[in-house]
């Protein structure tokens, strides 16, 4: 009789935690970026913290369907504070300037990705962002609902849509598989050929 070879059982605790490596990451990452620090205490804090929360909360496991990449992640969380600096002025600006009369207005964003946690994530980046607040994510649609301010002049709801795209393409470059990452470069190149055809027709 051969002896038979014991495959590692897929749901040991090894396997269970590297699978959500990427959760624990992206929890970091939001982390650091409501803390505005790298320092060593608020990243340990914010590995603690993500530990705490994925063993109290157990989440599905999104190995299959992420795929991290370290160099794209860093540099998502170093953008993010000076697009949340950015932000911050342009809605500042806006309230002192017309104090509490700043429009808004509700855009309807349709996204490339067909995954729940990167859709949540852009969800989440968007929403921290001040003068944008998803209101509500249309899962079948793959639409978010965002409220948008200030909504001055008529490219504002362009620049609305803009600022959530450029949020999916990052969060999809750094945490999403290859199909995911390929149909955010297909869409983000149909809207630049739609930007053109649009300029070239009020040209002409």
């Amino acid at each position: 009789m051969t002896p038979t070879t014991r495959r590692p059982d897929a749901r040991s605790p090894a396997r269970r935690l590297l699978r959500r490596l990427p959760m624990l990451a992206w929890l970091l990452a939001l982390w650091v970026v409501l803390w505005a620090s790298l320092s060593a205490v608020v990243v340990l804090g914010g590995l603690l913290v993500g530990a705490v929360v994925l063993a109290a909360f157990p989440m599905p496991e999104v190995g299959s369907r992420v795929r991290a990449r370290p160099a794209r992640m860093l540099a998502l969380v170093a953008r993010m504070p000076g697009d949340l600096v950015a932000s911050a002025v342009r809605v500042g600006w806006a309230a002192v300037r017309l104090g509490p009369r700043v429009p808004s207005a509700v855009v309807e964003v349709r996204l490339a990705s067909d995954s729940d946690l990167l859709i949540t994530a852009t969800a989440v980046l968007t929403t921290i962002s001040p003068g944008s607040l998803v209101l509500e994510i249309d899962r079948g649609r793959r639409q978010l609902y965002v409220h948008v301010l200030p909504m001055e002049g008529p490219r504002a709801v362009a620049d609305g849509r803009r600022l959530v795209h450029q949020h999916e393409g990052a969060v999809v470059r750094a945490l999403g598989p290859a199909a995911e990452v390929r149909a955010v470069v297909r869409a983000e190149r149909e809207r630049r050929q739609a930007a053109r055809a649009a300029d070239e027709e009020e040209t002409g």
